[in-house]
């Protein structure tokens, strides 16, 4: 699943298989309860779920300490139970969201989300005095760091450093993370333009006029630069204690922990940072004296060691271990569990494409959204307590200024509108096409291409299935050339706006490029550059709510797909854990141990 240079946590997600689930009415997101219990307690039913409020915070909001979880208590050691270590610790290294959220723990970035209530956030500053002042109509952003933030040594963090840590993201040994800014400061092949700062050349965008100013000088306006400073692949690091490809074994802290041990791929071991202070910080909490990770279990393991609740394991949490079918009604029927369960849909985006080269008609594509079974492959996946039906490219959970549409009907015909697709497909220059879908090869995927074969065949769609290696699966549809009529792929917004969804699943086309459907558009491309270079940001936002509607009705390069939903649990002894609704990970700032 490739969101987010293939999000670990969206991989893990596909586990999610069926097994059947009750409907909450009404129910937009969150796990429907089930009737049963594996102790006979009936559970309560869960709210509906609410998608995240992102605001804009001001120099006050900037300030520390962070805002405490109800019942904070400061001490005591927490334990994190995983599967995967993290492949990077560098934070140029860093674009899947598990190491972004770990990246919190050590590390700061100039702005930052802070959590001002359960469900609601404002980007402030972080290392940063606030969010950043543009001018030039937003091609130069201003930033001044705040007094007293140090690194682990007690030396200040200075302008320097913050610069710095831009100028290494062009080195040739970095090969991941994001690439917003470099490509904003110089240009689209970044790494031509600029090698790094280790030949003793400085990157002339970025100035330094004292040790708490810095200013990027941007080609083109960017009205939402402050949210992509956010990023943890944006977090700095001391130019002092920068050992290149070492750094990413061997990180030096600005955050509130230090890593003190760390056996490969099974535990890691955290201890406070006696020169953060949380005066400078409003987002990170830092209750717990010290962390211990540990490695090397899978989603099952994680989920029944956490419902034993027993020792150790009460003071216990997992970053990303959903509940798998195995388990998932028991989880959600038994009552007992309700206060240490955790629910979210996810924040990503998911798709169906068109090859746009292959399927021209848009008639047909249009009867294909029609006639598409997204009840019937929501049931495959486990129901509603397990997939959500969302209609929007842009997905609700994450993008600010968002609005709903409903083009084909699937809330009112979530089975499929068999009479609609004929009709549109007796207007199309053929009405009984052949669709060659290519699938990852899967259990849970098997079952998912018998659903949609058997609900396009009814309309008179033919479907060809065409089973691709899951190891090699984005190798195969990413190739320009490729066989498939149709395909699946997801994508995630690395900050709450369609700038970072839209013109990425449709940009460029090239082999192995996101632009899955092949969408060579002009006018659309001027569109999404003219929203791009929008300097009020409101502005923006609603403009790519109604371009995303726009390409629906007027090109219809894909169908929407389903919305996977995370169930987690926690120890009884863990307090203030919730599921970040933008990276679908439960993030450490409020987590505390409970006497």
């Amino acid at each position: 699943m490739r969101v987010r240079k293939r999000s670990a946590v969206a991989v893990l997600a596909i586990g999610v298989l069926a097994v059947t689930s009750a409907c909450a009415e009404g129910n937009s997101g969150a796990p429907a309860a089930s009737s049963g219990s594996s102790n006979g307690a009936s559970a309560a039913p869960s709210a509906a779920y609410k998608p995240a409020v992102i605001t804009l915070g001001t120099a006050e909001d900037s300030k520390g300490p962070a805002i405490p979880p109800e019942g904070v208590v400061k001490g005591g050691t927490v334990t994190m139970i995983d599967r995967d270590d993290f492949s990077h610790l560098d934070p140029a290294q860093v674009y899947v969201n598990t190491e972004g959220n770990f990246f919190r723990l050590i590390g700061r970035t100039l702005t930052g989300y802070k959590r001002v209530a359960k469900g609601e956030f404002k980007l402030v500053g972080d290392l940063a005095t606030d969010t950043g002042t543009q001018s030039d109509g937003g091609k130069t952003w201003k930033f001044t760091l705040k007094d007293g933030v140090k690194w682990q040594d007690g030396s200040p963090i200075t302008s320097a450093d913050v610069k710095w840590s831009m100028e290494r993201t062009f080195a040739p040994f970095v090969t991941q993370g994001p690439t917003y800014i470099q490509q904003w400061l110089t240009d689209v092949d970044y790494k031509k333009a600029y090698a790094g700062p280790y030949d003793g050349k400085e990157l002339d965008a970025i100035e330094t006029p004292d040790d708490k100013t810095i200013i990027y000088k941007f080609k083109t306006p960017h009205a939402d630069a402050s949210y992509a400073f956010a990023m943890a692949g944006y977090g700095i690091v001391p130019k002092a204690k920068d050992t290149k490809e070492q750094y990413d074994k061997e990180p030096f802290s600005s955050g509130p922990y230090i890593i003190k041990s760390h056996v490969v791929d099974k535990t890691m071991d955290l201890e406070r940072n006696p020169h953060w202070d949380p005066a400078t910080d409003p987002i990170r909490g830092a209750y717990p004296d010290k962390w211990h990770l540990e490695f090397g279990f899978e989603a099952l393991q994680v989920t029944d060691r956490l419902m034993a609740d027993s020792g150790a394991d009460q003071t216990a949490f997992t970053f990303y271990g959903s509940t798998p079918p195995e388990r998932l009604q028991q989880v959600l029927g038994d009552a007992n569990l309700a206060n240490r369960r955790m629910n979210s849909p996810s924040p990503y985006g998911n798709y169906y494409y068109f090859n746009l080269d292959r399927v021209k008609d848009i008639k047909i594509r249009q009867a294909v959204n029609y006639a598409w079974p997204s009840k019937q492959i929501q049931q495959v996946l486990g129901g509603p307590a397990a997939a959500a039906l969302p209609t929007t490219i842009l997905n609700e959970n994450t993008t600010v200024g968002y609005e709903s549409y409903d083009l084909f009907g699937k809330k009112a015909k979530p089975d499929g509108d068999v009479e609609k697709a004929k009709e549109l497909l007796a207007q199309s220059s053929n009405p009984t096409p052949t669709i060659v879908y290519a699938y990852n090869q899967t259990p849970v995927q098997e079952q998912v291409t018998v659903a949609i074969k058997s609900a396009l065949a009814k309309a008179g769609i033919n479907v060809v299935a065409k089973p691709l290696d899951r190891k090699t699966y984005y190798d195969s549809i990413g190739k320009l050339k490729n066989e498939f009529d149709m395909y699946w792929g997801g994508w995630g917004a690395d900050w709450p706006s369609g700038s970072t969804v839209l013109p990425i699943i449709f940009g460029p086309v090239a082999d192995g490029a996101p632009n899955y459907s092949h969408l060579k558009d002009p006018a659309l491309t001027a569109e999404m550059d003219k929203i791009t270079a929008e300097t009020d940001i409101d502005a923006a936002n609603t403009a790519w709510m109604a371009l995303d509607k726009k390409i629906q009705e007027t090109i219809t390069p894909l169908v929407v797909a389903e919305n996977r939903i995370a169930t987690m649990l926690h120890g009884s002894k863990v307090g203030g854990a919730e599921i970040d609704p933008q990276m679908w990970i439960v993030q450490p700032d409020t987590i505390f141990v409970k006497p």
